[in-house]
């Protein structure tokens, strides 16, 4: 099959992009950065089939040229996005640019060129609901999401189903809960698993804010989900896709002390984070079932292997080696 990955030098799109490859798929991505296998537009191309475009979903040409150049395709799974809630915060010029005006550039030309897509939406649009986070929940029951980042992916959620209505277009939606792995390189924005790992390593503190509750799920688990789908589409269909083990946040830093040997002292603890779910109790029953999702990763032992992982593209980090070995 012929696919595209937007975003597919993210944390979930490279992942996902080596995945397919492996079984068997013409895979080409286009991200933000300059890449050696990348497709020279106006200058001449070096290398014998380039599986890379630069470009920017915001700016429907630059998108437009990459299906001009590199396509057709068959499945198009959209990952491109700003990602978090204090990053949109921070930058939200760019995220609603990105995520919105990006979102609804993909789906021109998907209501054009007729290709199949999979969206990356979140578990962030459904806001602070109380109970178990079934797909079904934001039909029945009206919802506030809780900042910039969970609005700009239900408004993305509600893009795809006004196009679908008019135009026809074929779209399954993804809703990732917290995932995490190697391949997730540090910035203050990223999941808390990788930021409380990168803190730990270099001796730096971290806070945690005590009344949240979240699953983790280890990336390999989540990309060979998201695969699946390529062999199990299913037009007009929405999935979480999460972990199966819920652990309040003060759990989690207990873990990353344990594989990381750092010292306790460098945990802070404040009351519950304004603005932010407090618990994300997720239902991934339709997933398991339909796309044989399965979480083979105990928290401890990702967090483990994603903090060797660190530990070899951060060379400086000082601290863990006790925990590795315990």
């Amino acid at each position: 099959m012929r696919i595209l990955v937007t975003g597919g030098l993210g944390t979930v799109g490279a992942a996902l992009v080596k995945e397919l490859r492996g079984r068997g798929h013409h895979v080409a991505s286009c991200d933000l950065y300059h890449q050696p296998d990348e497709i020279g537009f106006s200058v001449g191309t070096d290398v014998a089939v380039p599986l890379y475009a630069r470009c920017d979903v915001g700016e429907f040409r630059q998108l437009e040229r990459v299906f001009e150049k590199l396509g057709p395709f068959e499945l198009v799974y959209h990952c491109a996005a700003e990602f978090g809630r204090w990053n949109g915060e921070d930058f939200y010029e760019t995220l609603w640019r990105t995520n919105v005006v990006g979102t609804k550039n993909v789906i021109r030309l998907q209501e054009r060129l007729r290709f199949r897509l999979v969206h990356f939406s979140s578990s962030e649009v459904y806001g602070d609901w109380p109970d178990l986070m079934v797909e079904t929940v934001m039909d029945e029951y009206e919802i506030k999401q809780l900042n910039d980042y969970a609005m700009t992916k239900w408004v993305n959620e509600m893009q795809i189903r006004n196009s679908a209505l008019q135009y026809g277009t074929e779209t399954v939606v993804v809703r990732l809960f917290n995932t995490y792995g190697p391949g997730e390189y540090y910035s203050p924005y990223r999941s808390v698993n990788c930021r409380f790992l990168y803190c730990a390593l270099h001796g730096l503190p971290w806070t945690v804010f005590r009344g949240h509750q979240r699953t983790s799920t280890y990336l390999a688990d989540t990309v060979r989900t998201l695969a699946n789908i390529a062999e199990r589409f299913r037009a007009g269909a929405t999935y979480n896709i999460g972990g199966d083990q819920l652990h309040s946040i003060e759990e989690l830093s207990d873990v990353v002390l344990r594989v990381t040997g750092a010292d306790p002292g460098l945990v802070r603890h404040r009351d519950s984070e304004i603005l932010t779910t407090r618990v994300k109790k997720v239902d991934t029953t339709k997933a398991v079932q339909e796309l044989g999702h399965r979480n083979t990763y105990s928290l401890e032992e990702g967090m483990r292997l994603t903090a060797a992982w660190m530990r070899s593209v951060y060379p400086e980090a000082a601290g863990g080696k006790r925990g590795d070995r315990g």
